[in-house]
């Protein structure tokens, strides 16, 4: 290491460093990973037995509150997508994924866990979330690989051509993450009880619990495997 860094001009030095720091500091507070560290550190409840404004998570199965959504490619029922479309451009060293389309859509839904339920009402305006969804289903398209019917309609519906000006397949991926129904999830918050306007089919409680942002803390949600071992 030593014969390394004295015959290395110091930019050079600098600029692995900095890049080897920016691969590291991308882990370590990437999503997912903040996620897991902050499931971690939360005490894991049944849902009857949590307090108000306690933070806690909770492990169980998604259930619709509403009509389920359908996933846009898989068009399995689900509670909460979230899809991206990408197109590859230039060649070699010099090419590059860009992001043509990138959305998430979510209902109010429930989790629930030994007949118990716990609400959950993800919104956008404000953001009271933040989530990481396993990859379900991908596809993919190139010069000499044509996109599926599915993924063919897919893309008309965005107004995205597979094809360039010379009739050539373009580069194109699609990713797919559902919650789908009856998926066991991971979810986290500060708990709100709320009394019900309406009876829910099978559910004899009165009132509901439900999760909510804190502060700069908001809702966690994910399905990822590895949420659901983080019980302390």
């Amino acid at each position: 290491m030593k014969i390394f860094l004295s015959g290395t001009p110091w930019p050079v030095i600098i600029i692995i460093a900095g890049f080897v720091i920016a691969i590291i500091l991308t882990q370590v507070f990437s999503a997912k990973n903040v996620i897991l560290r902050t499931l971690k550190r939360l005490p894991s409840r049944s849902i009857n037995g949590v307090k108000s404004n306690e933070f806690v998570k909770i492990h169980g199965k998604a259930l619709h509150a509403n009509e389920p959504l359908l996933a846009p490619l898989s068009q399995r029922k689900c509670v909460f997508y979230s899809i991206k479309i990408e197109q590859k451009k230039g060649s070699g060293k010099n090419s590059h994924w860009k992001t043509l389309v990138q959305e998430e859509h979510y209902q109010d839904f429930f989790v629930e866990k030994n007949g118990e339920l716990l609400l959950i009402k993800p919104t956008k305006n404000p953001l009271n979330y933040i989530n990481y969804l396993v990859t379900d289903k991908e596809t993919d398209s190139g010069t000499f690989n044509d996109p599926t019917p599915e993924f063919e309609r897919l893309l008309s519906q965005y107004g995205i051509s597979s094809t360039g000006l010379f009739g050539f397949n373009k580069s194109l991926r699609y990713t797919e993450g559902i919650i789908s129904v009856g998926e066991r999830i991971t979810v986290a918050g500060k708990v709100s009880w709320k009394t019900l306007n309406e009876p829910i089919p099978e559910y004899p409680y009165s009132k509901i619990a439900q999760l909510e942002a804190d502060g700069k803390q908001k809702i966690i949600i994910t399905d990822l495997p590895e949420a659901q071992k983080t019980t302390i």
